[in-house]
């Protein structure tokens, strides 16, 4: 069956949208429901994975919570485009590793739509753009993924920075990664005035040959 692709209106409550995952999940693994990419946009919130050091939360002034998914801390709000992708590795293979490289190909292949050039790094999950304009050896993050599998089916994803206001990331260490020469940054910030409808049909149309039609 097609993946089911469905964009959220306004911002969700992150509790909200862990309930909604939780149950649609569930759903996949039992048969009842079709696979799932869900973009979100959340109020500020910080958000804590399974790696997390407590002394990086460095401000509580946003709400934190905890998510069973896979990193350290992480941001998320207004301009910060969120993608929850529910998929059953049992019918596309049982291969973790191979699924979050396929999801950094999908960050970058979006990217690469606006003229940005994204890369891995071994050492650090995500996706990075270089910054000769801050020094030598400065790169940025525009794209953090945190993952969880429950039977071989996954949840919660990936997010791409947009417009969020990138001073809220100064509340944390961003998934852990204290050297200063590695930033955070986002479209418009490298100076790319994009809407989030004109990201929205990127990531949509780089989806589809690696993962599969959509509805």
């Amino acid at each position: 069956m097609p993946v089911e692709w469905l964009i959220a209106d306004g911002l969700i409550p992150y509790p909200q949208a862990l309930q909604f995952m939780e149950q649609r999940v569930a759903d996949i693994i039992d048969g009842r429901a079709q696979e799932l990419v869900w973009l979100v946009e959340h109020p500020s919130i910080y958000t804590a994975g399974t790696s997390t050091n407590a002394g990086d939360l460095k401000s509580t002034q946003f709400p934190v919570f905890e998510t069973g998914r896979g990193g350290q801390y992480t941001y998320h709000g207004p301009g910060q485009r969120i993608a929850y992708v529910m998929l059953d590795l049992r019918q596309r293979g049982p291969d973790l590793r191979a699924f979050i490289a396929s999801l950094e190909a999908w960050i970058i292949a979006t990217l690469s739509e606006f003229n940005i050039t994204g890369e891995r790094r071994e050492d650090r999950v995500g996706v990075w753009v270089k910054r000769p304009d801050k020094g030598l050896d400065y790169e940025d993050k525009i794209a953090a993924i945190g993952i969880r599998v429950r039977q071989w089916v996954t949840f919660h994803g990936l997010s791409i920075n947009l417009e969020p206001d990138l001073g809220h990331f100064g509340g944390i260490v961003p998934c852990g990664v204290a050297d200063p020469r590695y930033g955070v940054t986002s479209l418009v910030d490298l100076g790319l005035p994009v809407m989030m409808s004109d990201l929205d049909l990127a990531l949509r149309k780089n989806f589809i040959p690696l993962f599969g039609p959509l509805t």
